[in-house]
Order: structure tokens, then C-alpha cells, then sequence
């Protein structure tokens, strides 16, 4: 297998794997994690629009890569306004979605990237 080949490849572990880790932590923390308090059940819905995205990165779809790397930007600002106003079990919790935030856009922008050259490449030969 051929390096870039291997890096697209990686990439899109990296996706599919930091949006599952969003699905579990979006849910646990609601459900689980948290303290319960009202509404956290409603809370929990926020998982599912990112359950949409999912079908389209196991089936390699450019343009799915392309508009999650725009959606994650809300859940990343939701983890850091949560980071910086809620107590400590929750803020710890905000702070790994936005970790995880940053490894899937990261991963998408970076398959993106790849396929293109990859195409270029192609083209070129």
C-alpha cells in the first residue's frame, strides 16, 4: 500500500472514530455522567444529528467529510461555553468534546485534502 494511500486511510479512522466518541460522550454525559438535573434528558438529543453523518463516513463520502468539518464547529463551541460555565464534573466533560471536536475536523479537512491530491495525482498520470 502506498503512503498516501495509508494517510487517507488513517484520516478517515480518525473521523469515524472521534464522531462515535461524540456519540458515546453526548450521550453518557447526559444520561449518566452528569448529575441529574431537569432537562438533561433533552440534552441528550443533541447526539442525534450526529448519527446522520456517520452512514456517510463509514461509506467514504467526499461530501460528507466536507460539511461535518462545518456541523462540528456547534459542538465545539457548546463544549467550550460549557467547559467555562459549568461546575467540575461536567466542565471535564466539555473539555473532551472539544477535544474530540478538534480530531474530527481535523481528520476531515485532512482526508479532504488527501482525496484531492489523490485525484490530482491520478489525473497527472
Amino acid at each position: 500500500m502506498q503512503q498516501p494511500y495509508r494517510n487517507v486511510s488513517y484520516t478517515r479512522t480518525l473521523a469515524v472514530s472521534s464522531l462515535l466518541g461524540l456519540i458515546a460522550l453526548s450521550l453518557a454525559w447526559e444520561l449518566v455522567l452528569a448529575p441529574l438535573r431537569p432537562g438533561s434528558v433533552i440534552l441528550a438529543l443533541k447526539a442525534v444529528p450526529l448519527c446522520f453523518p456517520l452512514i456517510g463516513l463509514l461509506k467514504n463520502r467526499m461530501y460528507t467529510y466536507r460539511w461535518v468539518s462545518l456541523m462540528v464547529w456547534l459542538y465545539f463551541t457548546e463544549g467550550c461555553v460549557r467547559a467555562y460555565s459549568d461546575t467540575a464534573p461536567s466542565r471535564w466533560f466539555a473539555l473532551v468534546e472539544v477535544l474530540l471536536c478538534l480530531a474530527l475536523f481535523a481528520a476531515c479537512a485532512l482526508h479532504v485534502r488527501l482525496r484531492f491530491q489523490q485525484a490530482k495525482s491520478a489525473a497527472t498520470v
